[in-house]
């Protein structure tokens, strides 16, 4: 695995440098900047990037559009976003121009070494890690007119959990639940949301962007 890191603070950025290399994980770039992070991902052709929401020079979404940009020049570039705050208008941002191979997670959950790794090999290998407290936080909002309000209590959670990217077995495990009634509470999810099974389409993802989308619409 050959990973790019762009973080504007040096601990930290030399931190998860280290981190990764105990792993027996290919660092082969860790800059400070988004001129810098693009220019490494058009040189190193990485899998996965480690990108800081808040860099230089203005320290407010530099890291959003340097991973956008990356996307768009390599669309298969996996995506680990990480953030100080709850922010989910950016991680919304990043998922609606192309929702798989993504993560987005608090930097607090880089301390917890083996979330973290978790989270880095799940959007290596095509899936999305969303943080936990970023949908509790999306949990917490109602909005009358929600397409959302159809979904039965249960339903939201599977949703929700399904939101950090955890497939059918560890939202079981999560929820205390049967394997079978995921996957029955996911097909309901889809009906109730108007996704119909198409070979273009992931119904999971899709799923995950109309509970990203609708709260953002209600910020």
């Amino acid at each position: 695995m050959r990973i790019v890191i762009a973080e504007d603070d040096p601990l930290l950025r030399e931190g998860l440098a280290l981190l990764l290399r105990a792993e027996a994980l290919d660092v082969v770039a860790a800059v400070d900047g988004p001129d810098a992070f693009l220019a490494a991902v058009d040189e190193h052709h990485p899998d996965v990037a480690i990108v800081d929401v808040r860099m230089p020079p203005t320290h407010t979404d530099e890291g959003i559009v340097a991973a956008v940009e990356a996307r768009r020049r390599r669309p298969d570039l996996a995506v680990l976003v990480l953030s100080a705050y709850v922010e989910q208008a950016f991680a919304t941002e990043l998922l609606t121009r192309g929702a798989t191979r993504l993560g987005y997670l608090l930097k607090e959950r880089v301390g917890r070494v083996e979330q973290f790794l978790d989270a880095l090999h799940r959007v290596v290998d095509g899936g999305t890690a969303i943080d936990p407290d970023v949908v509790a936080q999306l949990l917490t909002r109602n909005h009358p007119d929600s397409r959302l309000d159809r979904l039965s209590p249960r339903e939201r959670d599977v949703l929700a959990v399904m939101a950090e990217g955890l497939g059918n077995a560890a939202i079981a495990e999560r929820l205390v639940v049967t394997e079978g009634a995921v996957h029955k509470h996911i097909r309901s999810i889809f009906g109730k949301l108007d996704l119909a099974p198409t070979d273009r389409t992931d119904r999971r993802v899709a799923a995950v962007l109309h509970y990203l989308e609708d709260a953002e619409r209600r910020r």
